[in-house]
């Protein structure tokens, strides 16, 4: 009977997260009927709907999300516990699921792992590029990598960069089209190219601050995106001012082929950090990534 229990709640926690009868039956290596009985067999056990489904989607009831936020991390704590005993006296092995942006991935992520992994074949590693703030327990990731100062609650970090210069471009010809601003209240008069990480957050806020003076400024313009290379490459093509970080910017500065104005009020933002649930094992193949990405200051 325990078995039994065990199986159809790892069934359920596999479709409540896939939002998907195929997907989960993938997952689980087996038919969407046998899935769909197992469902159906838990849900009359308990005397509770579980799931509603509709011929698009799949999604918990108030009875499957309680479920699923109790049970799941326990789930994931004894399955953790499990690979963490295969691994005792064995060759670092394993998977390891992370969530960045792909401005972090290739600037402080890749360039360090690319060579380090080549030494150890038998660590897979999977990374979703998401500027989002995904909540990787819910989202069944290892470790996550954002700014230190947007690391939630019962996580453990390490930073693995250093803090960032921001800095606000453009490219001389839309200056010499519409004038480089002097104050932040000349940017309401600019085409304003911004940035949204999340469909469930606002606008990215262009966050400066001279002496003692911090301003929160909401821009306007013809342009939104989820990527600062995106935002990188429109203000390069003429289409307004970018906020972006001045590391990803410096060759162009350097080159010419951008300008930065306003620099007395760009200021420095916290680093990255790579951040896991301190409430789990960290198991070899991601104690191996955060020391490899580890940030060391030069004195």
């Amino acid at each position: 009977m325990a078995d039994e229990i065990y199986r159809d709640i790892v069934a359920f926690i596999t479709v409540a997260r896939a939002r998907s009868f195929t997907r989960a039956a993938a997952e689980l290596g087996v038919s969407q009927s046998a899935l769909s009985h197992t469902i159906r067999n838990l849900e009359e056990r308990l005397g509770l709907r579980l799931l509603i489904r509709t011929t698009r989607s799949v999604s918990p009831t108030e009875a499957g999300e309680r479920l699923l936020e109790r049970v799941s991390p326990r789930f994931a704590a004894i399955a953790d516990e499990l690979a963490s005993l295969r691994e005792l006296g064995s060759k670092i092995a394993g998977s390891v699921r992370i969530t960045a942006s792909d401005f972090a991935f290739n600037t402080f992520i890749w360039p360090r792992l690319s060579d380090a992994l080549l030494k150890y074949p038998e660590v897979k590693l999977e990374v979703v590029n998401d500027p989002a703030l995904t909540d990787i327990v819910t989202e069944r990731f290892d470790a996550g990598v954002r700014p230190g100062d947007r690391i939630g609650k019962n996580m453990a970090s390490v930073p693995i960069s250093p803090d960032l210069q921001t800095v606000i471009v453009a490219s001389p010809s839309y200056l010499q089209d519409r004038g480089i601003p002097q104050t932040p209240d000349d940017l309401t008069r600019h085409a304003c190219i911004n940035t949204r990480f999340s469909l469930r957050e606002g606008i990215n806020a262009w966050e400066l601050k001279r002496g003692d003076v911090a301003l929160q400024c909401r821009v306007d313009g013809p342009l939104i995106f989820n990527s600062v290379y995106a935002t990188m490459n429109a203000a390069l093509a003429g289409y307004g001012l970018a906020y972006v970080p001045e590391i990803l910017a410096r060759p162009w500065l350097e080159s010419g082929r951008l300008q930065a104005v306003l620099q007395d009020w760009c200021l420095v933002q916290q680093g990255y950090h790579i951040f896991y649930s301190s409430e789990r094992q960290l198991l070899p193949a991601l104690a191996l990534i955060i020391d490899t990405l580890r940030y060391e200051p030069q004195e």
